[in-house]
């Protein structure tokens, strides 16, 4: 499982730049409270070794997935959450898991950590909140 600002990262595709080159799909992990994006590591140095040959030929564009094998299970087993998933099941899941890391926290007294915590829960309880607006407005915000 990978963590960022203690939040759990997502699962997802995406476009990643490297210097004039588009890279389209490739194996990436996100965070629903800070966005930072982090290649998966499973992918780390084919995407360094296939950025840098793209780059190299002046490639414009290139699809991750025409040139590195990805069928290894171990890319999902890593994420708590996927793209795919209901927006809400995920950020529902990202507080349930703070709020354990949070009880973790006050038991250890680390003050900074609980700290912390509260932030990332008041960030994803404003999305979840944002969610179920837009659920009761009918997807217009």
């Amino acid at each position: 499982m990978s963590f960022c600002c203690g939040a759990s990262m997502i699962g997802t595709k995406g476009t990643l730049k490297h210097y004039r080159t588009r890279i389209h799909n490739v194996p990436i992990m996100f965070c629903p409270v800070c966005h930072r994006v982090e290649v998966h590591y499973l992918v780390e140095n084919e995407y360094e070794i296939l950025a840098e040959y793209a780059h190299g030929d002046g490639a414009s564009e290139v699809d991750f997935h025409d040139y590195v094998d990805e069928s290894d299970k171990a890319l999902h087993e890593n994420c708590v959450n996927n793209e795919d998933e209901d927006p809400m099941v995920i950020v529902q899941s990202q507080i349930d898991l703070s709020l354990d890391l949070l009880s973790f926290a006050k038991q250890i007294e680390d003050a900074e950590w609980q700290q912390q915590l509260k932030k990332r829960l008041g960030v994803l309880s404003q999305r979840r909140h944002k969610l179920r607006m837009k659920k009761t407005s009918g997807g217009a915000i």
